[in-house]
């Protein structure tokens, strides 16, 4: 009777796009329930998902108006995602095997001959050739089947489970029924709708010291990922080098590569407390300025800096964002830095005052990168709505600099999308003067997220010790974003299976050179035996590095949810080791 969506109305799709199964346009795999019959509504062919799996393929069930369910479409999500509600379940290879197979079918005669290079290059495009063999599973897709086929307390993707402050969804509303001249129903200006550039204006104008051209020096994207893919295709030719902190949020050096350059890998390094008496501690991670200038050369074309970090929890103090300054101005007139901020409001354990350019702050705790001396004309400062207000799904992020270095990002915003959606950009820019008025007891909302943090992370941090990790002593050690970085200690190595180091499961090709190392195995037990996910820190470091050992000490864990999650989790942490 039905045969594909295309035959609903858009009441019928409307409903299917805000499902909270839906992952990257497709249903995922976990079944959703069908309401009592009174609560249906009978004018609406209306659609329930309950999916069932059919060779690892989701079967779409609807309900016709004679309330029979009737199948609608059989899809496989094989869609990459990065740090959200991953249910792909690629098969592996699937794209790179265009790049790598020695063999190609000869579609003029039927048989298949031996492929010249020429012939590999040709099946697919310039970008997919620059990923290379990076298109296979991911971290993202393993972990998220695994949270899909077991019973776990999820710590591991990286956004809120909590709705967004209601002066935020009262702006949605707000936005959404405007039945005015000015409704947001169409399209806006490409470079950033009025109202919203105009708000982020006059926000940066007090982050930054300075006077900031809402038309001219302000692009608002979908999201802060498409911003750094813009500032990236923008800024970067073949040949160039993008220095990146490591570890690092693993979207980075891919979007270098599609922009035609080649990241280069600047390790942090992690200082323990002390670890005199063969205790494994907590510790730093820091910048040691000789790595930075080592890495240095005229082939820089950007630096790209993230504080606070994704995934160390790293606040970069004022004498390491001199140091990235001075080797900025080192590098040559070519070189500048893209300050990933996204995190900028949850800095839960401030630096010292006197590492904060004795300034005040509508960040707390938070240093513009370019708002040090000689840097606004040498920065592009990204940052985005998502993580602020528990939104991600909004999908509203920035960019601001010089007009020199915002100008390219307006002139390709249209061949990317007309807009970013106009009713969010709006709700958005009504949001904004909201969050600094007095919130829940707070001073404004801000300072009530700080504290909402802190709360959890100390929540989380409890769990994690008496589970055997070692965790940053946060009186000592500023932090911010919502993970903790969480050291693997010998007892919880001894607590992991032998046999989970084996060939059965170590041979991962989700994993870093196809390699499962501890951090991985354990991330992988905890998950499969004990209940609870948590995402190993290989992906967060060059395969170099991670098939060295770098990261095998390490997983990050997310403290971005409910207390009832956490608290789940941390009954599941305390049978890690029993």
């Amino acid at each position: 009777m039905i045969s594909s969506l295309n035959n609903y109305n858009p009441a019928f799709l409307g409903l299917l796009v805000q499902s909270p199964l839906l992952c990257n346009g497709f249903i995922s795999s976990k079944p959703l329930g069908l309401p009592p019959t009174e609560e249906r509504n009978p004018k609406l062919a209306t659609l329930f998902a309950s999916s069932t799996q059919k060779d690892s393929a989701t079967t779409l069930l609807a309900l016709d108006n004679d309330g029979e369910e009737d199948e609608i479409v059989v899809t496989v999500d094989r869609a990459p995602c990065f740090d959200g509600v991953c249910e792909s379940t690629p098969v592996d290879g699937d794209v790179a095997a265009f790049l790598t197979d020695t063999h190609a079918c000869d579609h003029d005669n039927g048989k298949d001959k031996e492929s010249s290079p020429s012939d590999e290059n040709d099946a697919v495009g310039e970008a997919m050739l620059r990923l290379g063999t990076m298109t296979g599973p991911t971290v993202w897709s393993e972990f998220g089947r695994l949270s899909q086929e077991y019973d776990v307390a999820n710590l591991g993707q990286g956004f809120p489970d909590w709705l967004p402050p209601d002066f935020a969804v009262e702006a949605l509303v707000s936005a959404t029924i405007d039945s005015t001249k000015q409704s947001p129903h169409q399209y806006t200006r490409t470079a950033g709708h009025p109202n919203l550039v105009k708000q982020l204006a006059r926000r940066y104008s007090k982050h930054m010291h300075r006077t900031i051209d809402p038309m001219n020096e302000v692009a608002v994207t979908v999201g802060a990922s498409q911003a750094l893919y813009l500032c990236l295709q923008t800024l970067v030719k073949p040949g160039d080098e993008v220095i990146l902190f490591e570890p690092f949020f693993d979207l980075y050096q891919n979007q270098i590569k599609l922009a035609g350059g080649t990241p280069v890998y600047v390790p942090l390094t992690f200082v323990p407390y002390t670890e005199d008496t063969g205790e494994v501690s907590g510790g730093e991670w820091v910048l040691e300025p000789e790595k930075l200038e080592q890495a240095i050369s005229p082939k820089t074309r950007a630096i790209i800096l993230n504080s606070p970090h994704n995934p160390t929890g790293k606040v970069f103090n004022l004498s390491e964002m001199k140091h990235i300054a001075e080797n900025v101005i080192a590098a040559g007139p070519q070189c500048v830095v893209i300050s990933d901020e996204v995190y900028k409001y949850i800095v839960h354990s401030s630096p010292p005052q006197e590492e904060l350019l004795g300034v005040e702050s509508s960040c707390p705790g938070h240093i513009h990168f370019a708002s040090l001396p000689g840097m606004w004309d040498r920065t592009i400062t990204v940052s985005s709505a998502g993580k602020t207000f528990s939104a991600t799904g909004w999908q509203v992020g920035w960019c601001v600099g010089p007009s020199n270095l915002i100008s390219p990002v307006h002139q390709l915003l249209p061949y990317v999308q007309f807009c970013a959606s106009t009713v969010i950009q709006e709700a958005l820019a009504r949001t904004l003067p909201k969050a600094d008025e007095p919130y829940e007891g707070y001073d404004s909302y801000y300072e009530y997220l700080n504290s909402k943090y802190r709360r959890k992370r100390d929540l989380l941090g409890k769990g994690l010790k008496e589970a055997g990790f070692a965790i940053p002593d946060y009186d000592r050690t500023p932090g911010g974003g919502f993970f903790i970085f969480a050291r693997i200690t010998p007892e919880l190595r001894r607590a992991l299976p032998a046999e989970r180091m084996g060939p059965e499961y170590t041979k991962n090709p989700a994993a870093p050179g196809g390699e499962a190392r501890l951090d991985w195995a354990l991330c992988q037990w905890m998950a499969e035996e004990k209940g609870v996910l948590c995402i190993p820190s290989s992906p967060f470091f060059s395969r170099e590095r991670a098939m060295e050992g770098a990261s095998d000490e390490f997983i990050r864990v997310a403290f971005c949810k409910t207390d009832e999650t956490i608290e789940s989790a941390a009954r599941a942490l305390m049978g890690v080791r029993s």
